[in-house]
């Protein structure tokens, strides 16, 4: 299974803040023998949304969504899952519960009495409404849960939030994916050569090695370094080492200079 990362903000788009999640995603799913297909950044906008999840949902992927679940106008991504499945919004009995524990807990300690029908608690009620059948993951930070429907899974766009449910989604629902394919990877750094007269021979490793994948990323260099092409092989280990070496082999019929990474 193919694991995406749709990641939900205004504020991403516009630069008021920096994304974090994508580059912790990465991380937690290489610890896991893990690597993440694609990722998409949307703002908050309902049908851009619902229109996106609606083709995730009928592609099958494990889909990480991080924003847009709490209870403010700009907070679509509740409905959008909804929508996107044809299902009505539905108060979820645990959700709620969760939620009002967390008022009452938050009261008690401002040694304060909470009235969980006033008109702010039951808003807050909102962010248990998720579609018809949704089931809930837990929220370590303040016990108000995202939520999962089949493969998709929704978390808050708070980081200290939503890494750690989205590493308890990974531990509870996907352990038997961890480490599954073994992997490897060599590369080298090829200097003052142009990309056209290398590739080639990138071409006929991929050719000769279908297990593998060839990547080259160009540098123009700077003041401590030539310019210069980071090329290598990754994927299954056999493949990937018997790869290498006729890139070694073929970087050396070329007369390129080049050093390991």
């Amino acid at each position: 299974m193919a694991i995406g990362l749709i990641i939900i903000g205004d504020e991403i788009l516009s630069g008021k803040r920096i994304d974090q999640h994508f580059p912790k995603v990465v991380q937690l799913l290489a610890a896991r023998g893990l690597q993440l297909a694609w990722a998409e950044y949307l703002g908050d906008d309902p049908a851009r949304i619902t229109a996106t999840l609606r083709r995730t949902f009928a592609g099958g992927d494990i889909v990480f969504s991080c924003g847009g679940i709490g209870a403010t106008p700009d907070d679509h991504t509740r409905q959008a899952a909804a929508d996107a499945l044809g299902r009505p919004l539905a108060l979820h009995p645990r959700g709620k519960d969760n939620i009002q524990q967390r008022i009452l807990q938050n009261a008690r300690e401002a040694g304060q009495t909470a009235d969980l029908d006033s008109p702010e608690n039951l808003h807050r009620l909102k962010m248990a409404e998720f579609a018809e059948g949704a089931a809930l993951i837990p929220n370590p930070y303040n016990n108000v849960a995202g939520f999962a429907l089949g493969t998709h899974y929704f978390v808050p766009g708070f980081p200290v939030m939503a890494w750690p449910m989205i590493e308890w989604v990974l531990d509870t629902h996907h352990a038997d994916l961890f480490n599954r394919e073994p992997r490897a990877e060599h590369a080298v750094l090829v200097y003052e050569a142009a990309e056209s007269a290398l590739t080639p021979l990138m071409l006929a490793l991929e050719a000769q090695y279908p297990r593998i994948k060839v990547f080259s990323l160009p540098s123009v260099g700077d003041a401590r370094t030539r310019r210069h092409i980071e090329l290598g092989v990754k994927g299954e280990p056999a493949q990937a080492a018997a790869a290498f070496a006729r890139l070694c082999a073929g970087l050396d019929s070329l007369a390129a200079e080049y050093k390991p990474v």
